[in-house]
């Protein structure tokens, strides 16, 4: 898994110029973008990185997945100030998943390039906000409903805020315990006469709201 990421702040953009009909001797460039006072960190421990190891294939299930031992990984948000921030399970192996929507893919296999590897679900918990407990907030529309949810669906806007309150609220620290759940597909489904790795790959985008 790589590292959670956070939108990038300060951006600068080249405008072109369309060519006159007439050549001038002198031709105007503009520079524009947007600083903002405003951001966030966000951090995964153990550098964003969930290594199985060397997982046998003769342990794995013939004709349904095999789950491999869960693992945790601490989320932490840090803002100069209260902001309104969302997080969004973003898959770099959308192609691969065995449930586009629900899991996020664990890649191909290198040595049979139609053969899926498997699935990966997250979920977050243990929320604390500000010194608090938070409630852990959804939403598959892009904001504009809610409702309490601990799975971190690919897409799905993921919120914060007080326990009883539906609606995300602004943060400035923020931790919780990212819980993720790998499993290898039916061994029947693919050729493992070679070392076959995972390949994983999910990125935390925080978004502002």
């Amino acid at each position: 898994m790589k590292h959670a990421i956070s939108h990038l702040f300060a951006v600068f953009c080249l405008l072109g110029f369309r060519p006159e009909a007439i050549a001038a001797s002198e031709v105007e460039l503009n520079v524009v973008g947007h600083i903002t006072p405003n951001a966030c960190d966000v951090l995964l421990s153990d550098g964003g990185i969930v290594d199985h190891g060397m997982v046998p294939a003769r342990s794995l299930n013939q004709y349904e997945l095999s789950p491999l031992p869960s693992r945790q990984l601490e989320l932490h948000v840090s803002c100069n100030e209260a902001l309104l921030f969302v997080l969004v399970g973003r898959d770099n192996r959308e192609d691969s998943s065995l449930g586009p929507g629900f899991y996020y893919g664990l890649g191909w296999n290198v040595h049979a390039p139609d053969e899926r590897l498997g699935a990966v679900s997250l979920a977050l918990r243990n929320a604390v906000a500000d010194g608090g407990p938070a409630l852990v907030l959804a939403s598959s529309n892009q904001g504009l409903t809610w409702f309490p949810e601990t799975n971190v669906y690919p897409n799905n806007y993921m919120g914060f805020a007080r326990p009883g309150t539906l609606v995300p609220e602004p943060h400035r620290l923020l931790t919780a315990t990212l819980h993720i759940n790998t499993s290898i597909n039916a061994a029947s489904f693919l050729t493992l006469n070679q070392e076959v790795p995972l390949d994983g790959a999910i990125v935390l985008d925080l978004r502002y709201l």
